[in-house]
Parts: C-alpha cells; sequence; structure tokens
C-alpha cells in the first residue's frame, strides 16, 4: 500500500527550545489518524511543519512519495478555531468559496460550478441555512463545520486539522465524525490532532502518539495501548534535556550551513 505521509528524522526548534526531535514513521493512505499527546508535545508545531509553515532544522515530510511544492493541492488544512479572527468581515459562502483559490488562483473570478460546489458542502456539513451569515454569528459547532467545508472543497487527498472537535456540541461533533468516515471510504487520509483520549478508539483507525519525540505510530490496537499511552503523557525530563542538548547542537549546525 502507498505511503500518504512518510517523516524522515524531522526535527523542529523555536529558536534554541526542541518542539519536535528525530521523528521518522509513515502513514498508509485512506487511515484516519488521531495525534495525541499532553499540551505542548509539538502536535500543532508537526502539522505547521508539515504544510511548509514552520521551518524544521533537519529531515523531510513527503505527501505520496512527493515534496508537499509538488502536492499542495492535494493537501488541506483546518487550524485551529481559536486562530481564526471570526470578526473578519465574510460570510459562511465566502469563507467555504476561499477553499477553491489554490484552484482557479485568487483573481479569477468563481465559476457556477464553485458557487454550486459551495452550496453542495455546506448542506454536507449542515450550514446551508447559514450561507450568507457572517461568520462571528455562528456557534463554536458552525464555525468548525464551516472551515471543515472550506478544506472539503478543495477536494483534496489528505487532510490535516487542528482540534476540530475542541469546543463544539455533540450534533457537530457527530456530523464531522460522519464526515470523516465518508472521506476515509474514498481514500482520503486524515491527520487529526484529538485530546479526548475516551473517544480515540471510536473514531480512529491509526494513530500517533507524540511527546516532542515520537513513542509511536501505527494502528490504534497495537499502539494506542496503556503502556504507550503512559510513556506518552509521563514526563520523560531525562529525554528531554538529552534532546535540548542534541537539538541546539543541530540548531548550530544549521545556521553555520
Amino acid at each position: 500500500m502507498k505511503n500518504a505521509l512518510s517523516v524522515q528524522q524531522l526535527s523542529v526548534n523555536y529558536e534554541k527550545t526542541p518542539v519536535l526531535w528525530d521523528l521518522s514513521f509513515e502513514i498508509p493512505m485512506g487511515k484516519l489518524v488521531a495525534i495525541v499527546g499532553p499540551n505542548g508535545a509539538g502536535k500543532s508545531t508537526f502539522l505547521k511543519a508539515a504544510l511548509g509553515l514552520v521551518k524544521p532544522i533537519s529531515g523531510q515530510i513527503m505527501f505520496f512519495g512527493q515534496p508537499l511544492k509538488k502536492m499542495r493541492r492535494q493537501v488541506a488544512y483546518v487550524p485551529q478555531r481559536e486562530s481564526v479572527d471570526w470578526d473578519f468581515p465574510i460570510t459562511v459562502f465566502d469563507l467555504v468559496l476561499m477553499g477553491r483559490y489554490g484552484q482557479r488562483g485568487i483573481m479569477k473570478r468563481p465559476s457556477r460550478k464553485d458557487r454550486e460546489d459551495v452550496q453542495r458542502y455546506l448542506e454536507k456539513v449542515g450550514l446551508e441555512a447559514y450561507a450568507h451569515r457572517q461568520i462571528s454569528q455562528l456557534s463554536g459547532g458552525q464555525q468548525q463545520r464551516a472551515f471543515l467545508a472550506r478544506a472539503l472543497i478543495q477536494e483534496a487527498d489528505i487532510y490535516l486539522m487542528d482540534e476540530p472537535f475542541t469546543g463544539i456540541d455533540v450534533s457537530s461533533t457527530k456530523t464531522i465524525i460522519e464526515i470523516f468516515q465518508q472521506l476515509r471510504a474514498e481514500g482520503k487520509t486524515l491527520l487529526v490532532v484529538h485530546h479526548d483520549l475516551a473517544t480515540v478508539e471510536q473514531i480512529f483507525d491509526w494513530a500517533i502518539l507524540l511527546n516532542m519525540c515520537l513513542v509511536g505510530a501505527g494502528s490504534v490496537e497495537s499502539t494506542f495501548t496503556p503502556d504507550l499511552i503512559q510513556k506518552t503523557y509521563g514526563k520523560p525530563t531525562v529525554l528531554f534535556d538529552e534532546a535540548a542538548k542534541l537539538s541546539q547542537e543541530k540548531a548550530r549546525g544549521f545556521a553555520t550551513s
């Protein structure tokens, strides 16, 4: 089976502080993947590194065997809801339409099909009645579904999602889970930063356990085990101190190369 994502020896610093250290793993196509770990473990940083939003000090990330620049149209992203300026004067319809910018460009006028697709994806996430509302007028769950629709209209092959279930209602949670399962059935790959450990086994079939270093990556059955969960949420201070020292040395070498 072809891998949707391959990560090799990825390390990321914020200034001199190590955030991710020497990650290597592969994700097969068609998996619904939970990225779990404590606060500050580097989960969001990993997504940003995959998207080219932060520059690693070493390593590489490949999508379907190709670098991001060759596969950007096949990759969609849903950011944390808290990172979005919800007071920005834009309607739900226009927010979802923004998902087509990568295909048609910012300056080109949207086609009839683009507008029809916006409506279709709004219906898919249950927001067709809110198309002309300003995004700040939505509830938290509705806002999350609107951003999900913006990702869906990209019709990508891999979706990176940062905490889509945080702070949303039961109805929105159910809708999002159903959409995730539909995407997986279509052969899409989803990587989802997720905090609710109690629902990992119900929602996901693959897991990445992360606490600055990789603790485990694989099927939920083999990876989401009590032992590895304990290692993930423990306090590996010795490992952290060692990684911090090595990371600073690598950063100095990277700066002089």
